[in-house]
């Protein structure tokens, strides 16, 4: 190994981030998507990943889900056709163990708004606890709405 190369490896090991960001990061990605889907949003990707798109569906809504979002400074990547599938826009959030849950929660009040506004809360599932068993993340009942 050249002497540049193993210098500028052995020096990125001191960027490995530690247990307890690991572990932060890991709690603000849950709580942010089950922030998501119980205000009524349809969130896909792997449940542990910090990259969370929540579905957008119509093409025309990614632009302005996108302006919206920056007129309130919360950064957000919106994605669409040819990323995508045509009707699978999405809006992808991106968090960091750096983020506090005071930021968390007004990055979440302003997404609520603009899926009133915008009307893209399509999930028809509702979590409802059962009254004859423990309460269950995975326990939904359909609603009539």
């Amino acid at each position: 190994m050249r002497p540049l190369s193993h210098r500028s490896e052995t020096q990125g090991l001191h960027f490995i981030p530690s247990k307890q960001r690991i572990q932060q990061l890991s709690a603000n990605t849950k709580y942010f998507r089950k922030q998501l889907k119980n205000m009524g949003f349809i969130i896909y990707g792997n449940e542990d990943s910090p990259v969370i798109p929540l579905m957008l569906y119509m093409p025309a809504k990614i632009a302005a889900f996108g302006r919206e979002m920056l007129k309130r400074n919360v950064a957000v990547v919106v994605v669409g056709f040819p990323a995508t599938p045509i009707i699978e826009s999405r809006a992808r959030f991106c968090l960091s163990a750096a983020h506090t849950r005071e930021m968390l929660d007004t990055a979440l009040k302003e997404i609520d708004e603009i899926g009133d506004l915008l009307q893209i809360k399509y999930s028809r599932h509702q979590l409802v606890p059962l009254l004859d068993r423990p309460f269950d993340e995975t326990t939904y009942e359909e609603t009539e709405d």
